[in-house]
């Protein structure tokens, strides 16, 4: 092809084309990109279809209820994703960014225990620059985490420390420390401790929690009576009852304090919590990206 057939082409370049791209790409699935995008599906397959039509090749094929990627798809993913940042961040620099104009929808993941901690400071925080901002809080979801930030459907996440892939930036947020939690005042060294029958808090149906790991360790195990799925509900239990209940502090002092619960050293040592914000290297550079951040990392240095 040579260079005026290659400008014709380029002139008739609908940009927009390569943002479904982009999202298809990243969801696997025409239906869940035309729910990223707000476009119906139909909308969707026309737009890979007149993409695939300016390009001579087929950029996707069916695959299960979802689609997958052809060799030339893949050869074009990274520098299409990182010319729409470019874009993105041209676009930013026309004008400067302020957040009561600019921002006014927010959607954030963290974890159930860290949102009665987080979130209603944060609230207020947002709300101090930003008035008219609309903010969804939703559950993290670690296998969708870097599809869901890359394409837009979250700002940021909370969660805590894990291993990253390179589309994803985090830094640490905080570090938090463990508490008993208990119906009464009581002495609690560690041979109390062991003595007492415990609730323990987990998604999963078996494993141990971090204590209890802790505990194997140094050669020796506690009683578990209850194993529920949230500190609410573990909180309410130790509340009306003899149980020991072992939890992050600042999730204790947000939900457990206000039930009468009293909160009491640890009599062993266990490592720190460690919770990140992470969010995808495309939007490392974004003023809206960058504002979200740091009203975050401010609202735990208060």
């Amino acid at each position: 092809m040579n260079r005026a057939q290659e400008s014709s082409r380029l002139t008739g370049l609908d940009l927009n084309l390569f943002r479904v791209f982009d999202v298809v790409l990243q969801e696997r699935s025409l239906t869940r990109a035309a729910e990223v995008l707000f476009l119906s599906q139909s909308a969707v397959s026309h737009a890979l279809a007149r993409l695939r039509e300016q390009l001579g090749e087929p950029l996707f094929v069916r695959e299960g209820r979802g689609v997958a990627p052809t060799p030339l798809a893949e050869r074009l993913a990274p520098e299409i994703r990182e010319a729409l940042t470019l874009l993105q961040q041209a676009v930013h620099r026309t004008r400067q960014f302020e957040p009561g104009r600019d921002v006014v929808e927010l959607a954030i993941a963290m974890n159930d225990e860290l949102e009665p901690s987080l979130l209603p400071g944060l609230l207020e925080r947002l709300r101090a620059s930003a008035p008219k901002v609309r903010v969804t809080s939703v559950r993290v979801e670690r296998a969708k985490l870097e599809r869901d930030l890359a394409s837009g459907r979250l700002d940021l996440a909370i969660d805590v420390a894990q291993p990253t892939s390179v589309g994803l930036l985090h830094a640490p947020l905080l570090r938090d420390s463990f508490r008993v939690v208990s119906a009464r005042r009581r002495k609690l060294d560690l041979a109390a401790y062991l003595a007492a029958r415990h609730v323990t808090v987990s998604s999963r149906r078996t494993g141990l929690a971090l204590e209890d790991l802790v505990l194997n360790r140094l050669g020796h195990q506690r009683e578990i009576a209850v194993r529920c799925q949230h500190y609410e509900a573990a909180c309410r239990i130790v509340a009306g009852s003899d149980l020991l209940l072992t939890m992050p502090r600042r999730h204790a002092e947000a939900i457990a304090a206000p039930l009468g619960n009293h909160l009491l050293p640890m009599p062993l040592e266990l490592p720190p919590l460690e919770i990140h914000l992470y969010w995808h290297r495309q939007t490392d550079l974004d003023p809206r990206g960058r504002w979200l951040r740091e009203q975050v990392l401010a609202l735990t240095e208060a």
